[in-house]
This record gives structure tokens, sequence and C-alpha cells, in this order.
């Protein structure tokens, strides 16, 4: 839409006010102009565009702007720094000097124009290409957020949770195990919670650093070339001043009407602001002597800003513009002067309609990088706070029931307090594991030999079943994290006397069952674990279950073998 909008604003700029063909010059400074510009041909920008505009310029300078603005615009796109705003002026003043034997509303014309129509041309390619850098940077910005998700994260869970585990090594090293109980809980009840939503950053300036000014320029132009307008047409004086106050007051209307808002906002009380403009804009036409008809295209390009609903929008526009035309035609039965009418009618709203559509085009963009940034940190949020819970919950629950054992058994502390720091140490390893990229590193055969030591421990008999051949590695750790989550739930959840854990793999499936018969009282619904596992399987292609009996649970997971 961004190419379509700067190819209409270019083409219409380079027709003369007479409405008659554009001549040799004009026709080469937009063909360079459209190299300068269009986003396919950008990386040819370089001064000899420059110096081509610059000679064209020399060839067949015309006082309505076009060529000259040309010129002023590949200045601005090429020249860097303070250099391309003393370069512009200069543009500016030598379209001046070229048309100083003329009136002095063709010499303020051509200055304007130049100016003006320059300052357009350069914002429409620059918000053009903002648009594209912004939607080719957003992989970037969010692989970006993901980064600091994971640097803060690392921060956070040293802070947190690392502390306590080292607390605890230090704890069993000096065999004070009455105090581990403690922190392992506290820190198994954080390891529960649910993370907070990332902040998503905040889209600042609605507008890109440049349009505003230019905007700013612009508006400020069109009263000044009215005002001079409507000074030389033959007018009483207070038919005069009244034409000014339109004039003025269209103009605000338009600003306040392309004010840059989120997509889908609109302007507070345009039920009336814009009927307003309208009837402002189009009163000037019934004026005997010399309507001033350009304020007619302000007012199109406010349709196509306001109205949400593109079909009536351009509906309305076409019949705005051509209103011009008809009550020309009508008052002077001629059709000398409509064709240059029509044109300036729907440039003017054509350049008014692409700022303001282009700057929003670049909003929406930027807010979409910044969506997806945030989602992306979200996501990685919500898989930092899964590992966590899932390869962290598992460590504290064991140096829990191992901490308690030494507490209560003196014969066994001295083993108990070994293996807690063994445990310890393993927490703290995949603790700083978690933040960085991949699947946890896990071993299925490591895993299942932890659950029955720790499971045995609090008197449980455990049985494992692992006639399984050889997994693959990925598939080999997703199903160790079931085991740890498995174990942690019936460490937690229950007083089993007996765990089976049973793994087959049969006509392409892989199937882990764990079994335990010690759930006491009402069975608990299924918690952020065996949700975590459910997404962690779903995005494997498998599926979890879990089954509540008398006194007993079933954790049952199925994937297929070869994914």
């Amino acid at each position: 839409m961004s190419t379509l909008i700067i190819l209409v604003v270019l083409l219409l700029l380079v027709i003369p006010p007479t409405a008659g063909p554009p001549g040799v010059p004009a026709l080469l400074s937009l063909g360079l102009q459209l190299l300068c510009s269009l986003p396919p041909t950008r990386r040819l920008r370089g001064w000899w565009l420059v110096a081509g505009q610059a000679a064209l310029f020399a060839w067949g300078p015309v006082p309505f702007g076009g060529p000259s603005a040309f010129f002023a615009a590949s200045v601005l796109l090429v020249a860097r720094g303070p250099l391309r705003w003393v370069l512009f002026g200069g543009v500016t003043v030598a379209a001046g000097a070229v048309n100083l034997g003329a009136d002095a509303y063709v010499w303020v014309n051509a200055v304007g124009n130049t100016a003006t129509q320059g300052l357009v041309v350069f914002a429409l390619t620059r918000l053009s290409d903002l648009r594209d850098e912004l939607h080719a940077t957003r992989a970037e910005l969010a692989a970006r957020s993901v980064a600091e998700e994971r640097e803060r994260a690392g921060h956070d869970l040293d802070a947190v949770l690392g502390s306590t585990l080292s607390r605890v090594v230090a704890l069993a090293a000096a065999g004070r195990a009455g105090e581990i109980p403690p922190l392992t809980r506290r820190a198994a009840q954080q390891v529960r919670q649910r993370p907070e939503p990332p902040p998503i950053p905040p889209p600042g300036d609605l507008t890109p650093r440049l349009a505003l000014p230019i905007l700013t320029v612009v508006y400020l132009w069109v009263p000044v070339a009215a005002i001079i307008v409507v000074a030389r047409a033959p007018v009483p004086a207070g038919l005069r001043v009244a034409y000014w106050a339109a004039v003025v007051a269209v103009v605000a209307l338009q600003a306040y009407h392309a004010l840059p808002r989120p997509p889908g906002a609109r302007p507070r009380h345009a039920a009336w602001t814009l009927p307003a403009q309208l009837l402002l804009a189009w009163l000037p036409l019934l004026e005997p002597d010399r309507p001033y008809y350009q304020l007619v295209g302000w007012a199109a390009a406010a349709l196509l800003i306001v109205i949400p609903a593109p079909r009536l929008a351009w509906a309305l526009y076409a019949a705005v513009v051509a209103s011009v035309p008809a009550v020309l035609l009508a008052r002077s039965g001629s059709a000398a002067g409509i064709p240059a009418a029509l044109v300036e009618v729907v440039g003017m709203s054509a350049m008014f309609y692409g700022l303001t559509a282009v700057t929003r085009l670049v909003y929406q963009v930027r807010e979409s990088r910044l969506a997806l940034a945030g989602l992306a940190a979200a996501r990685e949020r919500r898989r930092i706070a899964q590992d966590v819970h899932d390869l962290i919950g598992y460590g504290l629950s064991a140096i829990t029931v191992k901490a308690e054992l030494a507490a209560r058994d003196p014969a066994r502390a001295e083993a108990e307090l070994a293996g807690i720091v063994t445990v310890a140490r393993t927490a703290l390893a995949d603790l700083r594991a978690i933040p960085g990229d991949g699947e946890p590193g896990l071993s299925l055969r490591a895993e299942l030999a932890s659950a029955r030591e720790v499971l045995e421990a609090t008197g449980a008999t455990v049985e494992i079943d692992p006639e399984h051949a050889p997994l693959p590695g990925g598939l080999d750790a997703l199903l160790a994290v079931v085991v740890r989550e498995a174990a942690t739930n019936v460490l937690r959840h229950s007083e089993a006397r007996h765990v089976r854990i049973a793994l087959t793999a049969r006509d392409d499936l892989v199937r882990l069952r764990v079994d335990n018969d010690g759930v006491t009282g009402r069975p608990a619904e299924p918690g952020q674990g065996v949700a975590n596992l459910t997404a962690r399987l779903a995005a494997r292609g498998g599926r979890l279950t879990t089954t509540s009996g008398d006194h007993s649970f079933r954790l049952d997971a199925t994937l297929p073998a070869q994914r």
C-alpha cells in the first residue's frame, strides 16, 4: 500500500497546474525520483541521483514545484546529518531565485511548493523505508526480548532458588538436617506459583520522529498560500476575511483528523467535525469570481482518514472530488480549467491522505513488533517456569524427604545428608541450565534410579519395568521429566506403599505408566505439573491422562516412538 501511495503522489506532482502534459525535464525527474523513492530500487540511491536531479532542475525549472520538489526530496534522502537540511534549504532558495522575475504569488508558490512537496515526498519515502525496516526486524526484536527474559530469569532464579539450594548444601555439610525442610518447603511453594505476565513495553510516540515536524510545516504553509490566493481575488473585504477564516478552520480540522492514533481509533466528535470541514471546504466553490477549490482536497483526504469502512469512504471521496468539476462546469458552462482543478484536488488529497496512511502503517508494524516481542517473552517466561516446576520441584521434594529422615533416624543421617548434597548440587546445575535453550538434559535411566531411591526412602516399595529399546535423546529426556513429575506427585500428595513404573514400546508408540496406592482423602485436581506435562507431550504429538480410584492414582503418558 505504501508503494502505491508514493507512486500516485509522485505522478500527480509532476502534472502542471494547467493539466497539460509534463515536459521532458519533468518526466526525467520523475523517473529519477521513482528510483530514489520506491522500495524495490532504494538500494540505487546515491549522489548520482542528486546530481541528475540538479541537472534537470537547471534544464527546465518550473514554478509549481514537482521537479524542484523531487530535487529537494532527493537531497534529504541521500545526504546525512545537518548537511541534508543545509542542502534542502539551498534547493528551496534556488527555486525562488529562478522565479525572481515572476510576480509575488508565483515566486512564493515556487518556494513554498518546493519545500512542502519535497518534505511530503521525503516523509512518504522514509516512512515506507521505516515500515519495511521495522517489519524486517520483528524476529530480531522477539529474539532480543527472549534473551533479555532469559537473563532476567537467570538472575531471579539464582537469587531465590539458587541461594536456597546453596544454603541446603551448607546445612547438610554441617549436619543441621532439621533446618532444611522449612527452606525447601518455602522454595517449593515459590516453584508452584504461576509466573506473572511480562510487561509489554509502551508504544512510545505514535509518530515516527520526522513525521510530525514535516506535517506541521506543511499545515502551516497551506494557509499562507491560501491567504495569498484569496488576497488576489476581487472580492469584498468582509468576504475575504470569511474565506481566510474558512481556510484556517479547514486546516485545523484536518490536523485534528490526521493526529496519530492507534489503529481503529477515530477522532472524538468526528460526526460533527468531518461534516463541518466538508462544508467549509466546499462553500468557496460558490464564490462567483475565483473559487479556492484546493480546500476540497483536504476534506476529501479527511474522508479517507476518518471513515473506517473503506468502500463507503472511497465512494464519498469520489463524490466530493467529482463535485468540483461539476460545480465549475455548471457555473461557467465551459470545461476550461476543469482538468487542472481536478488534478490539484486529487493531488492535494493524495499527499495528505498518504502521509497519514503511511504513518499509520508504520505505527501498526511497530505495534506488531512490540506485540510479537511481548508474546515471545511471555512464552519464554512460561517455558522457564514450566522447567523450574518440572525439574526443580522434584529435587526440593527429595531433599525435604531426606532431611526429615535424617532428622528422625540418626543411623541414616550421614547417608541421607550426603544424598541431600548430591541432589541439591544436581538441582543447582539444572537451575542454571534452565534459562538456556533446548530440551532439559535429563536421562530416563538416571531419573528412574533416583525415583526408586527417594520413594523407597519414604518406605514405599518401588517396582520398575523398564523393558524397552533405546529411545531417541529428545524422547528419553521427555520421559525423564514425566518420571520426575510422577515421583514429585507421590512425594507431595500421597502416602504410597507401592509404586509401579512401567515402560513399554509397541506399535510405534511408547507408553509410560506410573501407579501408586497412597492417595489419601478426596483425589486432588490435576495441578500445574500435570498441565505442564500435558503441554510438553502435546507438543511432541503425545498425550497425558490421569486416573484416580480408591486410594490409587495413575499417570499415563503415550508418545509416538518417532517424531
